[in-house]
């Protein structure tokens, strides 16, 4: 890899997360908002160039304990 290949692609972080759905828009900005202002802080990255994306997965298809989440929030009664 070259020095300029390699200096592009450490400005440039991706940050991906995983959870499951059920959190509203305004959350899901604010947690993205924050991770990209850690980012450029601690990775030394343009704001400008940091990607932040969610990938949500319906509660039936995430499983914690052996139970979807479904199951999980009926067990707790919600």
């Amino acid at each position: 890899m070259s020095d300029a290949q390699e200096q592009r692609e450490t400005k440039m972080p991706e940050v991906t997360i995983h959870m499951a759905a059920g959190r509203t828009l305004e959350q899901k900005k604010a947690l993205m908002e924050d991770i990209s202002n850690a980012v450029a802080k601690h990775a030394g990255a343009d704001i400008e160039n940091v990607v932040v994306q969610i990938i949500e997965a319906p509660l039936h298809d995430k499983m914690k304990g052996g139970k979807t989440f479904v199951e999980r929030r009926a067990a707790q009664g919600k």
